[in-house]
């Protein structure tokens, strides 16, 4: 580490796994009802590593931090990749002037 002092610059993503206990559900089955989880505070995720709950604070970091994560996954997915010889056209190489698109046409 180079920081010797203060808090982090970025957030650290911390790998999670599902919960051994109620296998991701959140909840465990009692003997009339379905109870919330108490190993993983009932959110069906612990850290990996440890597999320790994590603070409800941190937790909701964690999961907004993957959730977007997935969706530049998907809006990168959905969009439409050229191939071919069209593909030289349709991203900008800045070999141009002023680092535009050449395209030697």
């Amino acid at each position: 580490m180079r920081k010797s002092h203060g808090p982090a610059l970025k957030k650290p993503v911390i790998d999670l796994a599902q919960c051994p206990w109620c296998r991701g559900k959140a909840v465990i089955k009692g003997v009339f009802y379905e109870l919330p989880c108490d190993h993983c505070n009932a959110s069906g995720w612990v850290v990996a590593a440890t597999g320790e709950a994590l603070a409800l604070d941190e937790l909701v970091t964690q999961l907004s931090m993957r959730l977007q994560a997935a969706q530049r996954q998907i809006e990168q997915l959905k969009r439409p990749q050229a191939g071919g010889p069209e593909a030289g056209y349709q991203e900008s190489n800045r070999l141009g002037a002023g680092g535009t698109n050449y395209t030697g046409d």
